[in-house]
């Protein structure tokens, strides 16, 4: 490095690499720290919600399988009052099956017209009883200390929404994990140690992940709630309906409520993911998600600059993040290049092999030392180090398409879902329901339609 920089000519590529270099590790440094120093909250001998009396865990699914049944028993062993699934109106019987399998007592199945994740969570909700409620993806496996660390952060009067941290459960019964699962695995790891350093930091979270997240269910039965979250349009037109954890958590932060993500042993979930290439449509819509959601807390509502600044920031950090990351590897094969074109080059120009080869060989080296929490636990992993290489590269260029694609709502992995705002569904219902009662009322005779049912149908109109 020496021989290198006795070439002021070089200056020019190696300052702005350098300040960038030093910025992103500064940041990571911090945020290591802050995840270092955090403290989960700890359950009170004497907790004032308990589990079998004050939480309602919904499931909104269509296609759930026999992991169901691996989730379902561990959420049953933290002792819930009861389990609500919401489905389509044609998966009821596969799900009542599966659900009688584990337990009909206290398993209930409820349906909606269509396969609407939205309106499917406001079902579960207006079903709820209970003053807490969870919702849970129907792959999400917990420890049976879940609730009680979830219930602990509910002391907080203030507190609206309480998350978790996570690992990945293998798709394959022998615990084998796909390069994709492995990549999953890394992302989440990091997940982990952001989410800790912001709570600890200023409190905020840029999403509470929908894997499993808990809320006070007298927030999410405001009708005002409901009515923007079954009609979320992007630009005024594009109908979001997976992006729910984000809508959810601006919701607690522009609502004054509180948010904390327990990240500990106790209240860690093992949640599967795609094992192969389709994870890439996964991330490419969580990707989407972020861009949208973002946007909307830093530029629309603007509440999360005074009370997270913060978490204001790293969403800050990753609008320029592609530009950072591409910046590396560009001046690089620009010097590569130069230096071995450059006429009356006082030194012995380096090949561009070896010029590339040591910057592959950093990379490799400080990628890994950011992904040591994770390596500890499973060293075998270090040998994906350079798929994971690739595809931070890849999603950076990602990120790139992602901005310029936000048109794009549906859910990427499952054709035809997501196209469709919950409103709009629940109104072709109310029409149905009320063409139906014109049909088989006799000449003359007023319809018996409820003031509710008035009411709700002029609303969504």
């Amino acid at each position: 490095m020496l021989y290198l920089t006795n070439d002021l000519g070089l200056l020019p590529f190696f300052l702005p690499l350098g300040i960038v270099g030093f910025y992103r590790y500064l940041w990571y440094f911090i945020k290591l720290m802050a995840w270092a120093i955090y403290k989960p909250v700890r359950p009170k001998l004497n907790p004032t919600y308990r589990p079998e009396q004050d939480v309602t865990i919904i499931v909104p699914t269509i296609d759930a399988g026999e992991e169901f049944k691996i989730a379902a028993k561990s959420w049953l062993a933290c002792g819930p009052k009861e389990i609500i699934i919401i489905t389509e109106t044609k998966m009821l019987g596969p799900l009542q099956e599966l659900a009688n399998e584990v337990d009909p007592i206290r398993i209930r199945v409820l349906t909606v017209s269509k396969a609407n994740k939205r309106l499917q969570m406001v079902a579960g909700v207006n079903a709820t009883t209970t003053e807490l409620l969870v919702f849970a993806d129907d792959d999400a496996i917990w420890k049976p200390t879940m609730l009680d660390y979830i219930l602990a952060c509910f002391e907080d009067l203030k507190m609206g929404g309480v998350g978790t941290c996570q690992t990945v459960h293998a798709v394959d019964p022998s615990g084998y994990q796909t390069v994709w699962e492995v990549l999953a695995g890394f992302r989440l790891s990091i997940r982990n140690i952001e989410v800790a350093a912001s709570t600890h930091l200023d409190g905020g979270v840029c999403c509470l992940s929908g894997r499993t997240a808990a809320y006070r269910t007298l927030i999410l039965k405001d009708p005002a709630f409901q009515y923007g979250f079954q009609n979320d349009l992007w630009l005024g037109k594009y109908p979001l309906n997976s992006g729910d954890d984000k809508f959810l958590t601006r919701w607690m932060v522009t609502h004054g409520w509180n948010t904390f993500v327990q990240v500990c042993p106790e209240a860690e979930l093992y949640s599967t993911f795609k094992n192969n290439w389709r994870f890439i449509k996964q991330v490419l819509r969580w990707t989407r998600n972020t861009w949208r959601s973002d946007f909307r807390s830093l530029f629309t509502e603007r509440v999360i600059w005074h009370r997270h600044p913060y978490v204001a920031f790293t969403m800050v950090d990753k609008i320029f993040n592609p530009l950072t990351l591409l910046s590396g590897p560009v001046l690089v094969l620009i010097f590569a290049i130069k230096q071995n074109t450059q006429v009356g080059h006082t030194n012995a120009p380096l090949p561009i092999w070896n010029v590339l080869l040591s910057y592959i060989t950093w990379l490799l080296l400080t990628r890994g030392l950011k992904l040591l929490p994770h390596l500890i636990q499973r060293p075998r992993d270090v040998i994906h180090l350079p798929a994971w290489l690739l595809f931070n590269y890849y999603f950076a260029v990602m990120k790139v398409y992602a901005l310029f694609t936000l048109h794009e709502v549906g859910w990427g992995t499952r054709a035809g879902v997501g196209t469709t705002l919950a409103a709009d569904i629940t109104k072709e219902d109310n029409n149905r329901i009320m063409n139906d009662k014109m049909e088989a009322a006799p000449p003359h005779v007023e319809l018996d339609v409820t003031p509710l049912e008035r009411a709700h149908t002029r609303r969504l109109s």
